[in-house]
């Protein structure tokens, strides 16, 4: 399983609950009594359940450096070995946690076994990740660095709806609707994003990556033509930034899945 630091989780993840709550719906957490939060990281979904449902939740990682930011109940543990009883909650549900597995088909499984009602995903498909920006070169950028990254991936990082996986575990009823996560730049800049616009004119955030997009068909070279164009376009961020005209809108595509344990 990919790990994660708690700040590329709260980037990632920020503002992402502030106008989708409506993506919970078919959740029915008025109805809810016990649900598990799995691969709840630094428990973003957990605090808008926990906001959402009269139910107790439970938030689940294997991380235990990500978890201690969870407030109680909270619990350590692997989302392929869960550390639930059959049927011990009504509602199993993840956040971009399917997309990091290796074997995603037996955490959905568990998922099914710990359940007694119903099981989520909310899943994004970072293949259709879309950039716009006031720096021309960053889309194009984006979409180059996003593709070799992907293709170095040893996960389904484009997974999105989980329809067939979740009926391979035997779910029932299983529906697939699709959101969209908005983030935007504009002036004034916060501190995130004058800190994100430092790391593309640095190359920070792309060596991050490096391992990852170095493990698919790109060469060190083609990284490192990459690298320099992504700090030239970094460059170009700050100075706009400066001028007070950056803007950036990037939309990410998540799907809400949800299937019915069976009898």
């Amino acid at each position: 399983m990919r790990r994660f630091t708690s700040e590329y989780l709260e980037t990632t993840r920020s503002g992402m609950w502030a106008d989708s709550r409506d993506a919970l719906a078919s959740l029915d957490l008025e109805r809810r009594e016990r649900i598990l939060d799995v691969g709840a990281g630094t428990g973003a979904l957990t605090a808008v359940l926990r906001e959402e449902t009269p139910a107790s939740v439970l938030a689940l990682d294997a991380d235990p450096t990500l978890l201690a930011d969870v407030p109680p109940p909270r619990v350590l543990g692997d989302a392929t070995r869960l550390p639930i009883r059959t049927d011990g909650v009504d509602l199993v549900v993840c956040q971009a946690l399917l997309v990091n597995l290796p074997e995603p088909a037996s955490a959905v499984e568990e998922f099914a076994r710990a359940s007694s009602d119903l099981v989520a995903a909310v899943e994004p498909d970072n293949s259709a990740v879309a950039v716009e920006s006031s720096v021309p070169a960053e889309s194009r950028l984006a979409r180059d660095a996003r593709e070799r990254y992907l293709a170095g991936v040893q996960t389904d990082a484009a997974l999105g709806g989980a329809r067939d996986l979740f009926e391979a575990a035997g779910l029932t009823d299983v529906s697939v609707t699709r959101y969209e996560h908005v983030r935007t730049v504009d002036g004034p800049y916060s501190d995130e994003a004058v800190e994100s616009a430092r790391r593309k004119a640095t190359g920070e955030g792309l060596d991050a990556d490096r391992g990852t997009i170095l493990a698919g068909p790109t060469t060190p070279g083609e990284f490192d033509d990459l690298r320099q164009a992504w700090r030239d376009m970094g460059r170009t961020v700050v100075d706009q930034m400066q001028d007070g005209e950056y803007r950036r809108r990037e939309t990410v595509p998540f799907f809400v899945t949800v299937g019915r344990v069976g009898d």
